[in-house]
């Protein structure tokens, strides 16, 4: 069921008195450098944990990664389905299912038009249905799929749209995808290459929004009849939760911060008012921030004590513990190019994914797989 466009009526009400009132409402990628920052980065100010709960085990890398499957093309979210490993890729439009050391295509999502940064983005999965974010002709849209088959032989049903009119460009299509443990769906949006969206009640461009499994907006949404769950971002592209429901999201900045935000309902991140940490309390400060050389977040899991975040630009895992997020350690700098997502596997092992072909020279893109011990 696609989301009604007068469900934003309720978000414009409630977020013009905010912005009226300046306190009411608590690029994808920069350009491209060859290989990771050699220079030091600026040191981002201390930022406190916002998350009060106790503190679970920081879990890192340990160990060499090893190639799950390769032969991709801008490979760029993996869902699993029991053990089974689907993935997206988004300029052919194709799901894919790894099989051994190797894949098989699962279907072709409909009316999917590549352009720049967008085209078939995140996946997931739930109650038999595959979902897929996808930028079409006219914008981007959430659809889902009957997942049919079996393991190895798995086929793509008719499409059904859970969610449509969010706003696309060749940049800052957000694209990620996931239920959080209350069983909704979020979908990070992004602000399709104009900043004032962000910030905009009518628009579901710089937003993050939640909806039900088929596309209702949730009674308990923060702005009656809206799907948005968090406003003001400007290319949100990780989400994920840990196990005390504490979500979290990775951001991409303009040109001085990219971000780690601690996702509150109903709360607002300051794009493009704001990048970074600015202390204005009309916005919720991120709980860490990087240069974007080093950084230019993607995807994110969650694991224990751990957000685990791939890095485009910044070519490496970074791994933030949740009790202390000024406690980041790297691991992998420079050694697997750009990384596009990361995503626990049901044998406790972390996935990550490369995303170079699309560059200049990339003509291969691969699925690794590390696994994770608490840190020494």
């Amino acid at each position: 069921m696609t989301a009604p466009t007068t469900a934003r009526t309720g978000l414009a009400a409630v977020l013009a008195l905010c912005l009226a009132a300046l306190a009411g409402c608590a690029g994808e990628e920069t350009p491209d450098a060859a290989a990771p920052s050699s220079s030091a980065p600026s040191a981002p100010p201390v930022v406190p944990s916002s998350p009060s709960a106790p503190a679970r085990a920081f879990v890192v890398p340990d160990g060499e990664p090893g190639v799950v499957a390769s032969g991709f093309t801008t490979p760029w979210s993996v869902a699993f389905v029991g053990e089974a490993a689907l993935v997206s890729e988004r300029d052919t439009g194709e799901v894919l299912e790894i099989v051994g050391d190797g894949t098989r295509v699962v279907g072709e999502v409909p009316d999917v038009a590549p352009r720049g940064e967008g085209g078939l983005l995140g996946i997931a999965h739930a109650d038999g249905y595959l979902y897929a974010y996808a930028t079409t002709a006219d914008g981007n849209r959430v659809m889902r799929f009957p997942l049919d088959g079996t393991p190895g032989a798995f086929t793509l049903g008719a499409a059904q749209t859970v969610i449509d009119g969010i706003p696309s460009a060749g940049t800052h299509n957000g694209g990620r995808i996931a239920f959080g443990p209350d069983g909704m769906l979020y979908v990070t949006a992004g602000d399709a290459a104009d900043p004032a969206r962000a910030q905009d009640p009518e628009s579901l461009g710089g937003k993050i929004l939640r909806v039900t499994p088929t596309g209702e907006v949730p009674a308990d949404n923060p702005f009656p009849g809206s799907p948005v769950w968090s406003l003001g971002h400007r290319n949100p592209q990780g989400i994920g939760w840990d196990a005390d429901g504490t979500m979290w999201a990775s951001e991409f900045g303009q040109d001085t911060w990219d971000e780690l935000n601690v996702i509150e309902a109903g709360a607002n991140y300051g794009w493009p008012e704001v990048e970074g940490v600015s202390g204005d309390d009309r916005f919720v400060d991120p709980v860490q921030q990087w240069t974007p050389a080093d950084a230019s977040p993607s995807g994110l899991a969650v694991v224990e004590g751990s957000v685990t975040i791939a890095n485009l630009r910044g070519q490496r895992l970074r791994v933030v513990p949740t009790a202390d997020p000024s406690a980041a350690r790297e691991f992998f700098v420079g050694e697997f190019g750009r990384l596009r997502d990361a995503v626990l596997a049901p044998d406790g092992s972390l996935w990550f994914v490369t995303s170079d072909t699309d560059r200049a020279g990339g003509s291969d893109d691969a699925i690794l797989r590390v696994s994770l011990d608490p840190a020494g």
